[in-house]
């Protein structure tokens, strides 16, 4: 697999690296928003999608090069972003990207970055990291969790120093028992320094934070995996983790990613919280479309397709 440049060496103001952040959703009563840390072609289509077979690549293929998300060279085009969900009473982050300084030896566009397009993201929304209530972490990958802490002094400290995190219990207790077994930079630097700072809250995959904001339980591409269910007054949204990747993976929604723990289960979550949106009308709020990244579901096939808000 080819990997494309690493996004410092594109420009620290380059378009990579620093997306323009769109603007807010109103849904009635509750605001969306997002923060952009980085957009860029970064994974073989073929090989983050095993089961994309030629023919099936080619079928979606022209949409997919108009839409933006996939480029020439048959590379996926993913943005890592979080959402800032703003109820009356709380300011909730949902999933918290890759972070600076992280070891990704293996993966030149998230190996050791110096990024500032995540605080310059909080600021153009009026937020310093003081300002955040809840943290939440759709499953505990290292695209989910980088700024959970950041280094300072040499050591790993929690961003959001006011902030409960909530781990859902059995995502938690997954990546805890990884850890015994095999040591994970991932949940020794964007985990443990969460919980020995006290600010973890352990809940079940049905925890509502608030009225309107709850989470709801799809697991597969991990064993605890949740979307974050936000219904305002107007309308209704899903922040969707990695319930899907790809507007490739709606067409073919039976697709599954190279890191789901549970192929089958994840294709059922999937297949059940995409029927329910497009049923709705719920505003899809993805976590690695490429820009604009929200937007809704119209039946195709035997699939989806994707109508960007």
């Amino acid at each position: 697999m080819d990997t494309p440049p690493h996004p410092a060496d594109r420009g620290a103001t380059g378009a990579d690296a620093h997306p323009a952040s769109p603007g807010a959703i109103d849904l009635g009563g509750v605001v969306v928003e997002r923060v952009v840390e980085q957009q860029l072609p970064i994974f073989d289509a073929q090989s983050f999608f095993p089961g994309l077979t030629d023919e099936v690549l080619d079928d979606v293929r022209p949409a997919a090069l108009a839409e933006g998300s996939l480029d020439p060279s048959g590379e996926l085009v993913l943005a890592v972003q979080s959402y800032v969900v703003r109820t009356p009473r709380l300011t909730v982050v949902v999933d918290t990207c890759v972070g600076n300084h992280r070891s990704y030896p293996h993966l030149p566009p998230w190996d050791r970055l110096q990024l500032t397009s995540y605080a310059g993201g909080l600021a153009r929304l009026g937020l310093t990291p003081a300002d955040v209530d809840v943290v939440v972490n759709t499953h505990l990958h290292g695209d989910h969790v980088g700024w959970n802490t950041t280094l300072a002094g040499g050591r790993w400290v929690p961003t959001f120093p006011n902030a409960r995190h909530l781990f859902v219990a059995d995502e938690l207790a997954h990546w805890q028992a990884v850890h015994a077994g095999t040591p994970s930079a991932v949940v020794a630097d964007s985990v443990l320094p969460v919980l020995a700072a006290g600010q973890a809250e352990v809940v079940a995959a049905d925890h509502q934070l608030d009225d309107g904001v709850r989470l709801v339980h799809t697991p597969g591409h991990t064993p605890g995996h949740v979307v974050v269910r936000v219904d305002g007054t107007d309308r209704g949204a899903l922040v969707t983790g990695d319930l899907v990747h790809s507007p490739v993976q709606l067409r073919h929604p039976d697709l599954t990613m190279l890191m789901d723990v549970d192929p089958a289960q994840s294709v059922a979550s999937r297949r059940r919280v995409l029927n329910e949106a497009q049923r709705e009308q719920l505003l899809l709020c993805t976590g690695h479309f490429p820009l604009p990244s929200v937007g809704t579901l119209d039946a195709h096939a035997e699939g989806f397709v994707w109508a960007p808000a």
